[in-house]
């Protein structure tokens, strides 16, 4: 019974923000275990690099530009995706931006944009292609990107903490909803993965009380996000885990004082 447990094969997979650093590396790891992905982003050059790289390693991709804020762009990507491979089976949210203003400086323009693409974006994902996966009845897994700041929140970046709490309640609140179609819904909460994003945040004396407050003692590599990936993607080892936010952050959030 344990045969192919991780296997992909014949699994088809949905990755937004995949041109990025964290969630490329996720969408490599799935084709490498068999599935077809589709790797979706506001940058489409991104995405295209991304899915040839998977092409010359000898997987199935196709690349989508996509602004994950629109309903429109999600539909079209799901159609196309559809006639390219025939189903989805995985949906990994993705998208992201963040910023260190100050809360009395936060004007409303940056705290709908950052909630917009961090919040919203997955609340329509999870619609659009939710919805695809009930019709197709199928089941499905829908992985969410959670963060160390969704609770408690961390410094410096208070619109990217709401978000991502709201991402959290998204989760749970799907997976007992969605439980009766075989539909998991489950969330990633990386600890501190150095990227594009979240770099300039990074100086010295932030990252000296990150890892000092980290008992490994180190950032994460984006390999790192890889195997609980193909773990909640995977029907097989994980066909009982629904509603789980997964820490994979060196011990951040084991740490009081």
């Amino acid at each position: 019974m344990y045969d192919n447990l991780f296997s992909l094969d014949g699994k088809v997979a949905a990755v937004i923000g995949g041109g990025g650093v964290l969630a490329g590396e996720m969408a490599l790891g799935l084709a490498s275990y068999g599935a077809a992905v589709a790797v979706l982003d506001y940058n489409g050059e991104a995405a295209e690099r991304r899915a040839q790289q998977i092409r010359d390693q000898g997987g199935k991709a196709i690349a989508v530009q996509v602004d994950a804020t629109r309903r429109e762009d999600l539909e079209r990507a799901l159609d196309i995706i559809l006639k390219e491979f025939g189903h989805v089976d995985i949906l990994i949210n993705a998208a992201g931006i963040n910023s260190d203003t100050p809360f009395l400086e936060i004007t409303e323009e940056e705290w709908y944009r950052i909630l917009d693409v961090d919040l919203k974006s997955v609340f329509l994902a999870c619609q659009v292609f939710g919805k695809a996966m009930i019709e197709a009845g199928r089941g499905g897994s829908i992985i969410n990107i959670s963060s160390a700041s969704s609770g408690p929140p961390l410094s410096k970046v208070f619109t990217y903490s709401v978000a991502k709490a709201g991402v959290n309640q998204i989760t749970q609140f799907l997976a007992r909803e969605w439980a009766p179609y075989n539909i998991r819904v489950n969330a990633i909460l990386p600890g501190f993965f150095p990227a594009e994003q979240n770099r300039r945040l990074l100086t010295p004396e932030r990252t000296a009380k990150i890892l000092g407050h980290t008992p490994m003692n180190r950032f994460g590599e984006p390999h790192e996000l890889v195997g609980v990936t193909i773990l909640l993607a995977s029907e097989k080892a994980s066909s009982f885990i629904t509603g789980a936010i997964i820490r994979v952050d060196g011990g951040f959030g084991a740490m009081t004082i």
